[in-house]
């Protein structure tokens, strides 16, 4: 029998590919759509490209108190909703993989810090597991709370902890600059997401305080330096890594090394391209040691709705219920 799935969140981006990889997984069936802002509609009217898998299907309201009688959960809601349905869902068993930011840091200090809020669940903290297979695989398959990490996060970090581990960086020089397609600022309305302020426009933001530095300096144990960037494209995100190097080791090596049996990372001397990894759960990586500056130079591209969100929840609800890690999940992008 496939295990159940209940989305909430089904109606915006990450919904959709949560709902477009489910439809071509072997045991996954998604039967419960939440999406309050569309609820009543059906999933023809809210994602027509989705008709086809799900006729009949419908997006409901969501009631926060209530647990739908399914198997697995994912929730890809704004930051504050997961708090409000996770003690409920742990309480009842239910697999949940949460990708909102509630339960990725470590405390509720750091989560006030960065998101200018308290937490209202700080006890559930300690129960999440970080959601970044390559990272924590065997603490995501014993567990049943997982936080997905975020898009930005995922691409820096899986550059980058190879070569903090190995000793080839010094942990607290480092430097990110990421741009992303829009689709990873949501489906909601913005100013700055309109197509006349987007198109043929390159722009950074959340300078010196953007979010999800946090993850990144939990993940790496260093300072991080974080510029996020929005480029004029729909997915995607590439990310280039700067760090002091602390040792003359090829940082291409050991990234190679480190990955070299991870199905979904991809190390070549290649510079990566966010279109490679078009609809795929692919991280290419590639990275250069400059001697002439003493600094190493680490890269990576990642499709920001797969890698960075739907395909990672996927990833881990695979391990967390004793699937295929590989289950559902294409490797290969959209050419061209």
């Amino acid at each position: 029998m496939p295990v159940e799935v209940a989305i909430l969140g089904a109606s915006g981006f990450v919904g959709a590919e949560l709902l477009r990889l489910c439809a071509q997984h072997p045991e996954l069936e998604a039967t419960r759509l939440f999406g309050d802002s569309q609820a009543g509609l059906s999933l023809g009217e809210v994602h027509p490209h989705l008709a086809p898998a799900y006729p009949g299907a419908k997006v409901e309201k969501f009631e926060p108190y209530a647990v739908p009688a399914v198997d697995l959960v994912f929730a890809a809601l704004p930051h504050g909703h997961s708090q409000k349905v996770a003690r409920k869902l742990a309480d009842a068993g239910v697999a949940f993989v949460d990708l909102g930011a509630d339960f990725r840091l470590d405390s509720a200090e750091d989560y006030e810090r960065w998101y200018h809020e308290p937490h209202q669940a700080p006890d559930l903290l300690g129960n999440f597991v970080y959601g970044i297979p390559e990272l924590n695989r065997e603490r995501i398959r014993a567990s049943r709370l997982v936080a997905a990490a975020g898009c930005y996060p995922t691409s820096a970090i899986l550059a980058l902890k190879p070569l903090a581990e190995a000793g080839a960086i010094d942990r607290d020089s480092i430097i990110v600059d990421a741009a992303s397609g829009v689709s990873g600022a949501g489906k909601g309305l913005k100013d700055s997401t309109h197509f006349n302020t987007v198109d043929e426009n390159f722009s950074a933001y959340g300078l010196l305080n953007h979010r999800h530095t946090a993850e990144m300096e939990m993940a790496l144990g260093g300072r991080v330096l974080f510029t996020p960037h929005l480029a004029p494209m729909n997915r995607g995100i590439l990310a280039t890594c700067y760090a002091t190097a602390t040792s003359d080791a090829d940082p291409l090596e050991i990234l190679r090394g480190a990955y070299a049996d991870e199905p979904f990372v991809y190390v070549s001397e290649a510079l990566p391209s966010t279109k490679w990894t078009l609809g795929s759960n692919a991280v290419h990586l590639t990275a250069r040691r400059d001697p002439r500056t003493g600094r190493v130079v680490a890269l990576a591209a990642l499709d920001n709705l797969v890698k960075g969100a739907a395909g990672q929840m996927i990833q881990c609800a695979n391990l967390m219920l004793g699937f295929d890690e590989e289950a559902g999940l294409p490797k290969c992008g959209v050419w061209p």
